[in-house]
């Protein structure tokens, strides 16, 4: 998980920092498919944002079927919020995307095509109450992605996707606000995901 956030281009990022922050105002102890959805809809996320407006869904919108289906919560406001297992999935697809889209960095428009292809969360369920044509956006983003005059290239089936392909981190300049916090979210899944590795599975010695 935390190789596919150092592949992060700025707009992914932000997409990231602005669902820890959705959760945070709901007061959500976890980040989701919906509130990826919810940061993907916040205008500084480029095709993401502009794919979803052309597609019929608000931010507004959103956020009160957000609340419509979880409801609110009781979560500390400065308590870690781990991303659920479906976030995680979406976040691992956006990679796939951006590999097969034949980039080495993920923008926000690979995690929106993420968020498409993981049909069983709550994003996903919002994207359906709201009408929209999942198909439609899908081409929406291709093409944003692609620029004009470029074929659409054929998306095979999950099994047959490429890995993720490990390989060095490029120098960065120094580490903005966004960054920052974005940063203190990867910590805290490294140390999530390192006590999942290490606890005993049923029936281990």
């Amino acid at each position: 998980m935390v190789h596919v956030l150092e592949r992060f281009a700025d707009t992914a990022r932000r997409v990231v920092v602005h669902a820890q922050e959705e959760a945070r105002a709901l007061e959500h102890g976890h980040i989701g498919t919906e509130h990826l959805l919810l940061g993907l809809l916040r205008g500084d996320t480029d095709g993401a944002a502009r794919a979803l407006d052309a597609a019929g869904l608000t931010l507004d919108t959103a956020r009160g079927d957000v609340e419509e289906f979880v409801g609110r919560g009781t979560a500390p406001p400065g308590s870690d919020k781990p991303f659920t297992a479906r976030a995680k999935k979406v976040l691992e697809l956006s990679l796939r995307e951006a590999l097969q889209s034949g980039h080495d960095y993920i923008r926000s428009e690979h995690v929106l095509l993420g968020l498409i292809r993981e049909t069983e969360g709550t994003g996903a369920q919002i994207l359906r109450r709201c009408d929209v044509d999942t198909a439609d956006l899908r081409r929406d983003v291709m093409t944003f992605l692609r620029g004009p005059g470029e074929p659409a290239p054929e998306t095979p089936p999950l099994e047959a996707q490429p890995p993720a392909r490990e390989g060095p981190v490029a120098e960065r300049p120094p580490e903005t606000a966004i960054e920052r916090r974005l940063s203190a979210i990867e910590h805290r899944l490294e140390r999530i995901e390192r006590l999942l590795r290490d606890r005993p599975g049923p029936g281990s010695a």
